[in-house]
């Protein structure tokens, strides 16, 4: 059964610690070295716990930790208030090609009713074809996707609106 929970304060350093394997995936695409501890520098993660428009997400799989969904009631494009970003998602390679990433991802999206925005890097073409299969199958293929490139974004982004 797979399960998306808001994260809990007491559930940051389980939620810092993947992060720490969402960043390696990352080092694949880009060049990210770990410091002298071994570790990725931290993502900044408090204003999730300050900020009433963001909701952290813990993701699970028969109650055991599969991955984390990072929501902003932000448009990253354009600052718009009421436009849901999927700031950051991950799914653990134990569960990836399993369902569980569209599942997660379909029942994030119907946690919040209106518009929403989904980015992905150029170099990413795994998630770009992740988040189209995923918004195609929630939304019945009713969505737009637009290639920005200015100073604000660079890459793929899907456009939808949940009701």
């Amino acid at each position: 059964m797979i399960t998306v929970d808001p994260a809990a304060e007491h559930e940051r350093v389980a939620l810092t610690n993947l992060l720490q394997l969402y960043v390696y995936d990352w080092s694949e695409l880009h060049a990210l070295d770990v410091g002298e501890d071994g570790r990725f520098d931290d993502y900044p993660i408090d204003a999730y716990w300050h900020d009433e428009w963001r909701h952290p997400f813990l993701i699970r799989v028969d109650g055991k930790l599969a991955g984390f969904a990072l929501v902003s009631g932000r448009s990253r494009l354009t600052s718009s208030n009421g436009v849901f970003d999927m700031a950051e998602f991950f799914v653990m390679r134990r569960y990836r090609r399993e369902g569980v990433g569209i599942a997660a991802a379909c029942a994030v999206f119907d946690l919040f009713k209106g518009p929403w925005e989904v980015r992905q890097r150029p170099s990413n073409v795994e998630a770009t074809a992740f988040w189209r299969r995923a918004i195609a199958k929630h939304t019945n293929g009713a969505y737009r996707e637009e290639i920005w490139n200015d100073a604000v974004w660079n890459g793929p982004v899907q456009t939808f609106s949940i009701v």
